[in-house]
């Protein structure tokens, strides 16, 4: 049996404020406003990417981070350590001798907003939904032989309190227990009223989109999209009350006006600075920034479809066209470190820092690969990106470096929300994304920017950037799926490391960075706790 202690205890008193309050605060101008209120912690940021609440729908990294927040899982990653994963829903888990079965013993105080206990069977139905949905997220389940025909049978609950999940394979353990009990797909999901709002056998997803019924620290108030999410402490929380009763998200899509705002405090915290801005929040009193490195690589994707890039040499190419080092000194200052391998730096498997980035900008090299390519003049391309501070400068880095090449480059900027519909759709020649994985573990990016189970069009593997790309490589699938079963530790490394070397030549993408989280913060924000899997709002606090 494991039996761990959670970070959460007791609750605690709250106060209570009102919404409308507290709105019209943040709304005054701010040669009046002195400050954010005290008992709410108000951030800006880019939330033009959110599309829905749904954990069986969402992908991007706004809408995730705002889930961990409003939807305990099964289990969490440990706020101190992000390789250890600790208990959530579940107070304690068994592990069957042969490793293809875990029991979880789930808290006997959950209770929904709603007021109706959260049970066993809540979250059983929840994890059946995601696969029966089918969206990008049942991904999450279905790679690890988990069906629409099996899910019922293989995800039960013989009490209240207890949730069997059975393995058609003998996977790490670990892996599981980060890759599905710690994910979004293992919250639970208040069926009572999900079901009383569905629409046409939808499953409540409609009214998802813009509800989180779930069981959390906070519950989502409002959302106005491209304006405003507000979340509210959970006063039916089983775990101690959040330090702040709300936070509120303020979607500010220019860096320097976040900047600006933090100065001002008329925000506590802004997320997407630019270098500058940085170097300017360090030199202010008052003033501070918080590092963390994330497990999300910054990538130039390539469309597979495209004859242009179904060539490797022209894969290949591109990558040359890139000065790494350059632009880890300027652009990506604070925002990122050079990687071009596929598996982040931190994850169990991966290269270190010196053979996971071999490149450099070499334009002799791209135009001898395009010239063997068949492509001596070059060619016409677009890419697309999103409103990213760091987006702009380095497409137009790239575009610069090509056309010395002969390779023309059309750039098209869009909002994030457009961005991802395009690059999920396969409507576009190339792209320039982030991905992150939820997992500490090599595999985490292997199955996804890497392994393609089903490169059919009408497949719609829409959370698999590999078949985005409509990239598909019958070795990397067997390597990526013998290095998950390797139960030799060691051997499971080699592949992994074999893997990457192998994508750094041929895979779909030139991977560019990874990134590194920095927060701007007001000198009165306390214990403002993240690291590369989640941000933990409930344990700040405001002086």
């Amino acid at each position: 049996m494991v039996q761990l202690r959670s970070r959460r205890s007791s609750a605690g008193p709250r106060r209570i404020f009102t919404v409308s309050a507290l709105l019209a605060s943040l709304a005054l101008p701010a040669a009046v406003q002195a400050a954010t209120p005290g008992n709410a912690l108000v951030m800006a940021w880019n939330i033009d990417a959110i599309s829905t609440f749904d954990p069986a729908q969402i992908g991007e990294v706004v809408t995730s981070e705002l889930l961990q927040n409003t939807c305990d899982s099964l289990a969490t990653f440990d706020p101190k350590d992000e390789k250890k994963v600790i208990p959530g829903l579940a107070e304690s888990w068994q592990i069957s001798e042969d490793g293809q079965q875990i029991t979880f013993r789930l808290r006997d105080n959950l209770v929904f907003p709603s007021g109706n206990k959260a049970t066993a069977q809540d979250l059983a139905w929840s994890m059946h939904r995601v696969v029966k949905l089918g969206f990008g997220n049942a991904a999450s389940l279905t790679e690890y032989g988990f069906t629409k025909e099996n899910v019922e049978q293989m995800i039960t609950a013989p009490d209240d309190r207890t949730l069997v999940m059975k393995l058609d394979k003998p996977y790490p353990t670990g892996l599981i227990l980060q890759a599905i009990a710690a994910n979004r797909v293992a919250t639970v999901l208040d069926r009572k009223t999900v079901m009383a709002n569905e629409v046409n056998g939808d499953l409540g997803n409609k009214y998802l989109a813009t509800h989180t019924e779930c069981v959390g620290p906070y519950r989502l108030r409002q959302w106005n999209a491209g304006e405003t999410v507000v979340l509210e402490a959970n006063e039916k929380y089983w775990g101690p009350a959040p330090k702040l009763r709300r936070v509120i998200v303020r979607h500010v899509a220019e860096a320097g006006t976040q900047r600006l705002l933090l100065e001002k405090g008329d925000v506590d915290v802004a997320r997407d600075l630019t270098p500058e801005d940085m170097a300017a929040v360090e030199k202010t009193q008052g003033l501070a920034l918080s590092r963390t490195l994330k497990p999300q690589l910054v990538y130039w994707g390539f469309n597979n479809a495209n004859p242009i890039f179904a060539n490797e040499k022209v894969r290949l190419a591109m990558r040359y066209l890139i000065d790494y080092e350059g632009l880890g000194k300027t652009i990506m200052a604070y925002n990122g470190v050079p990687r071009a391998s596929f598996a982040q730096l931190g994850a169990f498997g991966a290269l270190d820092e010196k053979e996971g980035q071999p490149f450099k900008l070499d334009l002799d090299r791209a135009k001898q690969l395009l010239i063997e390519a068949g492509y001596p003049d070059g060619f016409e391309t677009t890419l697309i990106f999103g409103t990213l501070p760091y987006a702009p400068p380095i497409a137009q880095h790239i575009q610069a470096n090509a056309a010395k090449v002969g390779v023309r480059i059309k750039l098209e900027q869009m909002a994030n929300a457009q961005l991802f519909a395009r690059h999920r759709g396969r409507e576009f020649q190339t792209a320039m994304l982030a991905w992150q994985t939820g997992v500490p573990d090599a595999h985490g990016n292997a199955s996804r920017l890497i392994a393609n189970p089903d490169n059919r069009p009408e497949a719609k593997l829409t959370q698999y950037p590999s078949w985005r790309h409509a990239f598909q490589s019958e070795a990397a699938n067997k390597l990526a799926q013998a290095a998950l079963l390797e139960r030799d530790e060691d051997k499971r490394v080699e592949m992994y490391h074999q893997l990457q070397k192998d994508m750094m030549q041929s895979g779909p993408s030139a991977i560019m960075f990874q990134s590194v989280m920095l927060a701007g913060l007001r000198g009165n924000v306390r214990n403002w706790t993240w690291h590369g899997f989640q941000a933990y709002y409930d344990l700040v606090s405001k002086e």
